[in-house]
């Protein structure tokens, strides 16, 4: 059994397989990376904005991977554990009650940013 919590975890297999999707060495899939990681750079928005839009679509769209690594981002990015909060409870009212275990899910990555010291908790 491992040492390491859940989001350490994913934190090791995303890095993984990352690489392992690079080593493709594929045009067309190094300029998505390139254009996603683009996306979220200030612009008209802040990327803190854009971090927390991130989150709201990967919660209504139920991908666990996608909240965790928003969750990080948002975090890095400076959002608050209540600005955070609240932009999960715009995923709840656009997804509807499927977007609980996602939001469940969202709770314990939470805790654990916090237990890091990673989530300002206002």
């Amino acid at each position: 059994m491992s040492d390491k919590n859940r989001l350490e975890l994913f934190r090791e297999k995303r890095a993984e397989q990352n690489e392992k999707v690079m080593d493709f060495d594929h045009l067309g899939i190094k300029r998505f990376f390139n254009m996603d990681t683009n996306t979220y750079r200030d612009g008209a928005l802040s990327s803190q904005t854009k971090e927390l839009l991130g989150l709201t679509a990967s919660a209504v769209l139920r991908c666990n991977d996608c909240i965790d690594y928003h969750l990080e981002q948002c975090a890095k990015a400076g959002s608050t554990k209540a600005e955070i909060v609240d932009a999960l409870n715009v995923a709840l009212i656009v997804g509807g009650s499927i977007v609980i275990p996602h939001l469940r899910h969202a709770a314990d990555t939470l805790d654990f940013l916090e237990e890091e010291g990673t989530l300002k908790t206002d």
